[in-house]
């Protein structure tokens, strides 16, 4: 396919999945496609970047409801703007919402390419994967689905692979080639054998083809899905820019994969070999990989030191800590402010299992972290006793809390950093650093970042209850009333 009919694919990304094989990190409310994993961008950031504008339409998300805000507020930190932003009404894994995605684009661009990439996966060639991604249009003229294999350099277990129906040459340049069959993760010696034998490579869940091919081949191998799926696009309504799919129907979409629904179904497959060096960075021994490490094979990230310790990881994810680590041989110790991990490498894929156990003691710390993210900025608790709480709030600029009460508690808020727009009642005032406000209880009250840095401030809660369930809202421009 001639680079000039590259802009024809529309990038779709999945970004609704929780991660939490990469806790404490990665939690339901914040999961690892949106953490800084290695700098500055997110994971999610980084797949966005991957896919430049000079070469390809602008992306579709498809998210779950309680990270539209997020996802969106990371586009614009990267000045990138989607094409559209679907919303899962809640989790129903990567089938149904590849093929939302697809109904969507072919609604308007009916002979468009559709590029599927996880939004959590680390590419450390772009410009490679790129060229692979180039070589495999080509390949859905013909009605082909095309998926990406990634040349195995271990005898991975952790991974799906694809098996091909011959040896793949050590130097033979990437094209489409036939796949036999997809592989489930295999055990220690299924994977060595596998890796010896040259004929198969890691299943990527990277996918292109024609929006018609991946529709036709729902038709036949998942109607029930593709009926119930297209009613929860058609019934989707506006969201403050965003589409929610009608959660009624939504609710009778199968919980399965790409690959279950699909892709093991199906007849006309192709699979790209990819030489990039990829990783879906599904546990800390995964992640460990892609972090630079010392002589002793120990990755150190923050105030993190390290003392007579081999092949390790160490990550310090607060300024304010320091971790240390002795005679640690093949550990991953991850230490957050509010909860941290030590686990052997070799059964990093144990910690979903962990979060599990946590979530079934009511622990919050399972799935929440003690910063919150909202679609006007974040809080985080600094201290809680009895009848108080003390937080620290960041308004983003031009960013509107609701216009709320509360039935328990009364709040004092006092400005460290920008300019506070406060309602309350019936007046409203301008505060500045330095300057507080009371808000009594059962008082209507409204905060507003107006200006063009960011809001800081610390909010004093006093009262017999300070859930964040005692909260009325009257207005609210995220439309949460």
């Amino acid at each position: 396919m001639a680079a000039s009919m590259i802009p024809s694919i529309v990038p779709v990304i999945l970004s609704g999945g929780s991660g939490t094989r990469l806790w404490p990190l990665s939690r339901t409310s914040y999961p690892k496609q949106f953490a800084p994993m290695f700098g500055e961008t997110s994971l999610f950031q980084e797949t966005v970047v991957r896919l430049p504008e000079t070469e390809f339409g602008r992306p579709v998300i498809v998210t779950h409801n309680e990270f539209r805000f997020i996802a969106v507020q990371q586009m614009m930190a990267i000045e990138r703007a989607p094409g559209a932003v679907l919303i899962e009404p809640e989790a129903r894994n990567t089938a149904p919402a590849v093929l939302a995605a697809a109904l969507h684009i072919a609604a308007t661009s009916p002979d468009a390419l559709m590029l599927v990439c996880p939004a959590d996966h680390a590419i450390a060639e772009p410009e490679l994967f790129l060229d692979t991604v180039r070589i495999g249009a080509s390949a859905t003229l013909d009605g082909s689905i095309v998926t990406f294999g990634v040349v195995p350099t271990r005898a991975e277990t952790g991974y799906g692979w694809l098996e091909l129906d011959r040896r793949l040459g050590p130097d033979e340049a990437p094209r489409p080639m036939a796949l036999r069959r997809f592989v489930e993760k295999p055990d220690a010696g299924t994977a060595g054998r596998m890796l010896r034998g040259g004929r198969h490579l890691w299943n990527s869940g990277i996918f292109l083809f024609q929006t018609a091919t991946i529709i036709a081949a729902f038709e036949q191998h998942q109607p029930e899905m593709l009926a119930s799926v297209r009613t929860a696009l058609e019934s989707a309504r506006p969201d403050l820019g965003l589409l929610a799919l009608d959660r009624e129907a939504w609710s009778r979409v199968e919980d399965i994969s790409i690959d279950f629904a699909i892709m093991e179904r199906a007849a006309n497959l192709k699979v790209v070999p990819l030489a990039a060096t990829w990783s879906d960075l599904g546990s800390w021994d995964a992640v460990a990989r892609r972090m630079e490490s010392d002589s002793a094979g120990v990755a150190r990230s923050g105030p993190a030191y390290a003392i007579g310790c081999t092949e390790s990881v160490l990550r310090a994810e607060n300024d304010d800590q320091v971790l240390v680590g002795i005679g640690l041989n093949n550990i991953a110790a991850i230490a957050m402010r509010d909860a941290v991990l030590v686990a052997d490498l070799r059964d990093s894929q144990s910690v979903k299992q962990a979060v599990e156990i946590l979530r079934m003691e009511d622990i919050p710390q399972a799935t929440g972290f003690r910063r919150c993210h909202r679609p006007w900025g974040w809080y985080e608790s600094l201290a809680l006793g009895h009848r108080f709480q003390v937080k620290r709030i960041m308004v983003n600029p031009g960013g509107i809390l609701s216009l709320q009460s509360h039935y328990h508690r009364a709040e004092h808020w006092v400005v460290v950093e920008g300019t506070a727009r406060v309602t309350r009642g019936g007046e409203t005032m301008l505060l500045s650093e330095n300057e507080s406000v009371y808000i009594p209880l059962g008082t209507h009250h409204r905060l507003e970042n107006p200006g063009m840095v960011e809001l800081h401030l610390i909010e004093v809660q006093s009262g017999p209850y300070l859930g964040e369930d005692d909260i009325v809202r009257y207005e609210d421009v995220y439309a949460r009333t």
